[in-house]
C-alpha cells in the first residue's frame, strides 16, 4: 500500500543524511524499521530513489570557483552539444532551459583562469552562438529539497 505522506517524510530524512540508520528514521517517524525498509525498497524499485551520493564540499577540494554558464545554441544542435559539454571536466550539471538561453551548465573550477579557458573553449564549439557566465558569490542552499 502506498502512503505518500510517509514516503515524503522518509525521503526528507534520507536527503538530509543518506547514511541515517533505518532504525533512526523509524524512531523519528513512529514506524518500525521493517516498515521503513519496505518503503525505501519500493521507492528504489519505482525509481523514485535513483541512487545514494556523497555530498562533496568542492571548496575543500580546491574548487572554489562555482560558475553558471548559459548557452545559446543553434536550432537542432541542443542535445548534441549538451551531451558533448556534459562530458567535459569541471561540469557538475547541464540543464535544458527556457528563456533567452537554451541550456545552463553548472561548473566548478580551481581558478578564474581555468574558468576563462573553459568558457573560451566552449565558445569555439560549432553551433554555440553565445554564452553568459555568472560566478556564484555565495550559496544559500544546495543539496536537498524539503518535501
Amino acid at each position: 500500500m502506498i502512503h505518500p505522506d510517509i514516503d515524503l517524510k522518509i525521503l526528507s530524512e534520507i536527503q538530509k543524511d543518506g547514511k541515517i540508520p533505518l532504525r533512526e528514521i523509524g524512531a523519528k517517524l513512529g514506524l518500525s524499521t521493517v516498515t521503513v525498509m519496505n518503503h525505501i525498497r519500493r521507492l528504489e524499485k519505482e525509481g523514485i530513489i535513483t541512487g545514494y551520493h556523497a555530498a562533496v564540499d568542492f571548496e575543500k577540494l580546491g574548487y572554489g570557483i562555482h560558475a553558471i554558464i548559459e548557452l545559446k545554441i543553434s536550432k537542432g544542435k541542443l542535445i548534441e552539444l549538451e551531451k558533448r559539454i556534459s562530458k567535459l571536466p569541471n561540469v557538475y550539471a547541464v540543464y535544458d532551459t527556457t528563456g533567452v538561453y537554451d541550456a545552463t551548465v553548472i561548473t566548478r573550477f580551481k581558478s578564474t583562469r581555468s574558468l576563462d579557458q573553459f568558457v573560451k573553449k566552449i565558445q569555439t564549439f560549432e553551433f554555440i552562438e553565445n554564452t553568459n557566465t555568472k560566478i556564484v558569490l555565495n550559496t544559500i542552499k544546495e543539496g536537498h529539497m524539503d518535501l
